[in-house]
């Protein structure tokens, strides 16, 4: 893209009273941005108000700042800075999966390692599914996502998420787990795309900062929104549409009966996707939402197994690693403690009674598992199994 075409797609997506929806329609009409511009009054009188109209012949304030801005965001030359790029709609690159969604986004930012561009980017919506959930899950609700997610990359999956705390930081965390080696088993997949609701020149939430620039290592970040754009509310559940289109199914991760999980979720089903949801216990509220998605017809899921037999895809990894594939963190062979804990919280006292074993001898053991992360301390003195139940 040339700085004169950008300079027409940033004017249009500025002007004020012109949505998507009627951008859409002008460059059905009339073509690339600059020929909009170009037009009569009276030959945009036909498809646009009045109002709109007048705004089309009026430069928006602050182009010729956005302009600048962004020219030189696309071309900085740093020796650390990934690879950036615009994807305009109609572009050779732009995702044919995101054409069928309702309101397509005219623009996408994109910096990574690869791009958007299925023909040879990394990036295949057939290969890809997104995992969302809760920004404040449990303990076991975040091991299980992280878990989930390395499994689906060594399957050769791409993660799509959000970016946010929670369930999109172990879902992201997950897929870059042993990036390079699994790089090389899925033959140039990227890793995991972030789909994100401010400006690229911004990360939100700061303390994912660091997160998002080893995802710009090994995979993507993308937004529809220009640079400067900062977090603001509404932009959040806007970008879902994004993260569920890009995938071919949406895999859901402990969520609340309100939450923007549940709106992604939904927004793949409108769009034909598949949409999967992990259960969890009846008694936390983080699984009602999950819980009403099944028995909206989303498909339960135990193993990562269960997601690749719907999706119709062939698991890569090999038979050794079943226990990754299962969704759970590796477990050592026949472990009598993690067979007696299961995945129900147990004091110290109901462990020992059920294994036998003298009280430093289980503290040990407990402890190594802890340090393994398949076990968690939680408060009053309890001890969980971490991974998918």
């Amino acid at each position: 893209m040339d700085r004169n075409e950008l300079a027409g797609w940033l004017r249009l997506t500025l002007t004020d009273g012109v949505g998507n929806d009627t951008a859409r329609k002008l460059l059905a009409a009339f073509g690339p941005p600059q020929n909009i511009f170009s037009q009569p009054p009276h030959a945009l009188a036909q498809l646009v108000s009045p109002n709109q109209a007048r705004q089309l012949k009026t430069v928006p304030e602050g182009l010729a700042t956005l302009l600048d801005t962004t020219w030189e965001w696309l071309n900085a030359s740093a020796p650390d800075t990934p690879h950036r790029s615009i994807v305009a709609m109609g572009d050779a690159a732009y995702p044919a999966s995101l054409l069928n969604i309702e309101d397509p986004p005219l623009m996408l930012y994109v910096t990574g390692a690869g791009s958007l561009d299925e023909a040879g980017g990394g990036y295949s919506a057939a290969q890809s599914i997104a995992i969302v959930g809760s920004r404040n899950p449990t303990a076991q609700g975040f091991e299980t996502a992280q878990a989930f997610a390395q499994a689906l990359r060594k399957a050769g999956l791409t993660v799509i998420s959000g970016l946010a705390l929670g369930i999109d930081s172990a879902a992201h965390t997950g897929a870059l787990l042993h990036a390079d080696p699994i790089r090389q088993q899925s033959a140039g997949r990227l890793c995991t795309i972030a789909v994100v609701g401010t400006g690229l020149d911004r990360v939100y939430p700061k303390r994912n900062l660091a997160l998002a620039r080893k995802i710009a290592q090994q995979g993507l970040i993308v937004s529809e929104f220009p640079l400067g754009t900062p977090p603001l509310v509404a932009n959040f559940p806007r970008r879902n549409r994004i993260i569920s289109g890009l995938a071919q199914g949406t895999l859901v991760v402990e969520a609340a009966l309100r939450s923007g999980s549940l709106i992604t979720a939904r927004l793949a089903a409108e769009q034909g996707k598949e949409v999967f949801a992990i259960p969890g216990s009846i008694h936390s509220g983080q699984s009602r939402g999950c819980h009403a998605l099944i028995r909206q017809g989303a498909k339960l899921v135990e193993t990562v197994q269960d997601i690749l037999e719907e999706l119709k895809l062939d698991e890569a990894s090999s038979a050794g690693e079943a226990a990754d594939t299962d969704g759970e963190p590796a477990l050592r062979a026949g472990d009598a403690l993690l067979e007696a804990l299961g995945f129900d919280p147990a004091t110290l006292d109901v462990l020992q009674a059920r294994t036998g074993l003298p009280t430093p001898n289980l503290q040990a053991q407990l402890m190594t598992l802890e340090l393994d992360g398949v076990v968690a301390r939680l408060p009053g003195g309890l001890f969980q199994r971490i991974g998918a139940a």
